[in-house]
């Protein structure tokens, strides 16, 4: 296994990686509203998947890879009732691309966040 660190994405605030590469798969971890220095980002529901979604592309792209080459993704959210709005910018982010993907509403995130995103993305073809 491989361990991936980028600086263009938030150092992990636990103990654990990024992400890791094993088998040609790229696993990220789950990516909250935080910059690239650590800082929350603070704003509605779609601001907040805006973040995510650049914290992941950093991780993925320092692999050599880009959002096409996402498998699946998990999403946890604060509030479903937000979904439409999250899914915007996910259908935005992804374009053309639809993944399989899970949608879990859970009690809390870590910093006060209001969604989380992991991927799962096939490195190899």
């Amino acid at each position: 296994m491989q361990i991936v660190s980028t600086t263009d994405a938030p150092q992990a605030i636990g103990p654990y990686s990024q992400a890791i590469i094993t088998d040609g798969w790229l696993y990220t971890s789950g990516q909250i509203p935080l910059s690239a220095a650590g800082d929350k980002v603070q704003g509605d529901i779609a601001a907040q998947t805006e973040q995510v979604f650049n914290n992941l592309e950093a991780i993925i792209t320092s692999c050599g890879a880009s959002l096409a080459r996402v498998v699946k993704v998990t999403v946890f959210m604060t509030d479903l009732a937000e979904f439409g709005d999250m899914n915007t910018v996910f259908a935005r982010r992804f374009g053309a691309h639809r993944p399989a993907r899970s949608t879990v509403q859970v009690v809390a995130l870590p910093t006060g966040a209001r969604v989380e995103i992991e991927a799962v993305v096939r490195l190899q073809a």
